[in-house]
């Protein structure tokens, strides 16, 4: 039986921090407060392969109090995540996902977005979507002071 998963995550901004968003790092002014390097993008891609696999999500695996995980690499944490839904008898289909932040534009750097996670999850890039949007200036993404991130993963039984 296949098995859709959901994930997302929101992060802050925080100066001082890089911005990684798949695996990237992206130029820019503020990077993501959190306790890993806080790559909204792979965590919610995570949270979305640990949910279809009926796993959990990421702060069981990765507790945020958890001194192991200060500054992780979250491209680490979710080749991890995808062992773990492997060892459940599953691989990875498809990924598709969406990033939302008022800046900085994002659109030169969706393919290497795409090909770290592809490399990350062990799949082909042409099973990887991902896509950016603002909020047209609304909530707390538009008034710069975060990002979020929506996944959903399609499970196969291996």
């Amino acid at each position: 039986m296949d098995r859709i998963g959901f994930g997302y995550d929101v992060h802050r901004f925080a100066k001082h921090r890089p911005l990684m968003l798949g695996g990237v790092k992206i130029p820019a002014v503020k990077g993501l407060a959190g306790h890993s390097d806080a790559d909204v993008l792979l965590h919610a891609i995570g949270d979305a392969l640990l949910g279809a696999a009926a796993l959990g999500d990421l702060g069981v695996h990765f507790p945020d109090d958890d001194e192991r995980f200060r500054d992780a690499d979250s491209r680490k944490l979710v080749r991890k995540i995808a062992g773990i839904v492997k060892d459940a008898g599953f691989t990875v289909a498809n990924v598709d996902a969406t990033v939302a932040l008022q800046r900085p534009k994002l659109r030169g750097y969706i393919d290497l977005m795409r090909a770290s996670i592809a490399r990350t999850l062990s799949i082909d890039s042409a099973r990887v979507s991902i896509k950016a949007t603002t909020t047209e200036g609304l909530g707390f993404v538009g008034r710069e002071e975060g990002a979020a991130a929506w996944a959903v993963v399609l499970l196969k039984v291996i």
